[in-house]
């Protein structure tokens, strides 16, 4: 009974059931796709708010500001490090499984029809406009389109500015830490359809797409997957083992959260969540609360492995030579433009068009091999930048001395978190993960 209670087992039954109703009812599966996009909204709109309320009550409880800037520094780097590293296992994977050679492509012959609306997207992805974007219109601007980067900004002001008040900022903060539970109470609540938007959504991608399409490009898709899954065991691994905690420990703690993002392809759904479970770890809220959103922006690996293979993707299977030059170049503008596709509908592709728009060595049109199967690719994208971004999270805060060592190893021992009290309010509906099986 309690199996059955519990989000893990419910949203496992979803997925496979919206595999078998888009496999066999695939014109009706297509009309579920409100529900997978009715729960993202229902989300998305408490980010903003969960997001503000625990960086400032975060901020406003370090008892040592001067470090902020030595975290920021170090989280920003360890991200770069993590980006290039994507970059270059992308690179290697279609360079050795060689997934476009011998397709024989000639782009005058691909239809471009549905790219316009990620070509125009890309071309508002400059450099100086993503970095303008991050400074909102106004204070209140900030929360109404609920993306993360300006949030980020005015909560840091504000937690700076509460904790310069000292006691005269005390009643303010009292109200944002009852408005944390409240926002996080309402999450809880909004999990409950976690389960029914994981259904519509992958219900949608099977019943619009079908699995047999995935015939023709099955090559290049597991390129893909095979390239994430060397980041995320090689790389991710090795940097929990130079900390001293188990990676497959962390993923099973965040099994739940992985399996909503299977479902839906999109690493916002489970932000708020991210959040509580990487403070009921033993890592500081301050900490968490920079560093994860901060990872949401910056720390796109996913992203990152997917563009550098899927443009080269696209010049094998076009005949196209890319000399050295070249292709330093074309990772050097991926750098920049995995950054700026956050927050944007679609943010693989269209940091792949933003490439292709600059670079010109690739032609555009080469998009039209790839849009009929990036949402199967999404969910890999998605997996390993959340992968990443936990990680991050829990090395920064290591580093920082800022988690509990011993809290940490018990609870990923345990496979669920220790008590807390915004845990404890969902378990009324949710069985804890350690119950399972």
């Amino acid at each position: 009974m309690k199996l059955v209670k519990s989000l893990y087992f419910q949203i496992i039954c979803a997925v496979l059931l919206g595999v078998v109703v888009g496999h066999f009812w695939a014109q009706q599966a297509v009309a579920l796709k409100p529900l997978g996009d009715a729960f993202i909204k229902l989300i998305k709109m408490m980010i903003a708010p969960v997001v503000f309320c625990t960086i400032v009550t975060g901020i406003a409880g370090m008892t040592d500001k001067r470090s902020l800037g030595r975290l920021m520094s170090k989280t920003l780097l360890l991200f770069l490090i993590l980006t290039v590293i994507s970059l270059m296992i992308g690179l290697a994977a279609v360079y050795l499984l060689r997934p476009g050679v011998g397709m024989n492509i000639d782009p005058s012959t691909l239809s471009t029809a549905g790219l316009s609306q990620y070509t125009a997207s890309a071309a508002k992805l400059s450099v100086v406009d993503f970095f303008m974007h991050i400074i909102p219109d106004t204070f209140v601007g900030a929360f109404s389109k609920g993306e993360v980067l300006p949030v980020l900004f005015i909560a840091v002001l504000s937690g700076f500015a509460l904790s310069s008040m000292g006691e005269k900022g005390k009643p303010v903060l009292h109200v944002l830490e009852s408005a944390s539970g409240m926002v996080f109470r309402i999450f809880g609540y909004l999990m409950r359809f976690a389960p029914v938007g994981a259904f519509g959504a992958l219900a949608f991608t099977v019943g619009q797409y079908g699995v047999t399409s995935l015939g023709s490009l099955a090559k290049l898709i597991g390129t893909l997957y095979i390239a994430c899954a060397f980041f995320v065991l090689v790389v991710l691994g090795g940097l929990c083992r130079a900390h001293g905690f188990s990676l497959w420990k962390l993923l099973r703690y965040l099994r739940e959260e992985f399996l909503v993002v299977l479902g839906t392809s999109s690493t916002e759904p489970v932000m708020p969540r991210m959040l509580e479970k990487l403070e009921a770890l033993g890592c500081k809220k301050g900490v968490v609360g920079l560093v994860l959103p901060t990872g949401y922006s910056f720390n796109l690996d996913g992203t990152a492995i997917y563009l550098s293979l899927a443009a080269i993707f696209i010049a094998q299977a076009c005949n196209i030579d890319l000399t050295l030059g070249q292709t330093v170049t074309m990772l050097a503008i991926m750098l920049l433009s995995s950054k700026g596709a956050a927050g944007v509908t679609g943010s693989g592709f269209v940091a792949l068009a933003s490439t292709l728009t600059v670079i010109h060595d690739i032609p555009l049109a080469g998009l039209a091999l790839l849009i009929g199967i990036d949402r199967f690719m999404s969910e890999a994208r998605a997996l390993t930048s959340l992968a990443s971004n936990a990680v991050a999270t829990v090395v920064i805060s290591l580093s920082e001395n800022a988690c509990e060592r011993q809290t940490l190893l018990r609870a990923l021992d345990r496979g669920a978190a220790l008590p807390s009290p915004a845990l404890a309010e969902q378990s009324q509906w949710s069985a804890p993960p350690r119950q399972i099986g």
